[in-house]
């Protein structure tokens, strides 16, 4: 089945059984400028230049492995409102644990489960752990000269508060119906 999936845009896949268990294991990794370009594509930017994910692989106890690292990248996205481009520098510490499916617990409800936290497979992509803390570092709606979100923070001149009941969806239905079948005893 791992066949019929897309090549991933960045791969630097290490093979669990080949890791040594007993200390960590420095990477420095960056993408070529095929890998860049479709990386790029696939997450939506107008530009990405020197990406680079660095950091050490250490052993966790016997059986599981943390990755932690420092991801650095330039961006160039769109800004939501104007369309104009928008440049970035993302600078994101990384910390991602790969345990054993047996100690990540099966009866832990799925919204209790850490973020930090991926099943052990045979393989871990450091590529692929570095575009997942890419896209999570990424602005979700970069905006041209915006510092913060506009908010009201006051009722606007002569604008009367909002009573309870007319906030609820379907406050007034009950009486108009009652109202047009001649029902005044609400029933």
């Amino acid at each position: 089945m791992a066949d019929t999936l897309p090549p991933a845009p960045f791969e630097r896949p290490r093979e669990v059984e080949r890791l040594r268990a007993h200390k960590a294991i420095p990477f420095d990794e960056a993408p070529t400028e095929s890998e860049a370009e479709a990386i790029r594509e696939s997450l939506g930017l107008r530009g990405l230049r020197k990406m680079r994910f660095q950091g050490e692989l250490s052993p966790i106890g016997k059986r599981g492995w943390l990755v932690e690292g420092t991801l650095g990248v330039s961006i160039t996205q769109e800004c939501v409102v104007t369309l104009e481009p928008l440049k970035a520098r993302i600078d994101t510490e990384v910390s991602l644990r790969f345990l054993p499916e047996a100690m990540i617990e099966d009866d832990t409800p799925e919204d209790a489960i850490e973020d930090d936290v991926e099943a052990l497979g045979p393989i871990i992509d450091l590529g692929h752990v570095a575009v997942e803390a890419l896209m999570l570092a990424m602005p979700d709606y970069p905006r041209a000269g915006a510092t913060a979100p506009l908010r009201v923070t006051a009722e606007p001149e002569g604008a009367a508060p909002i009573k309870d009941e007319e906030t609820k969806a379907f406050a007034g239905l009950g009486a108009l119906r009652d109202k047009m079948t001649g029902n005044d005893d609400g029933v």
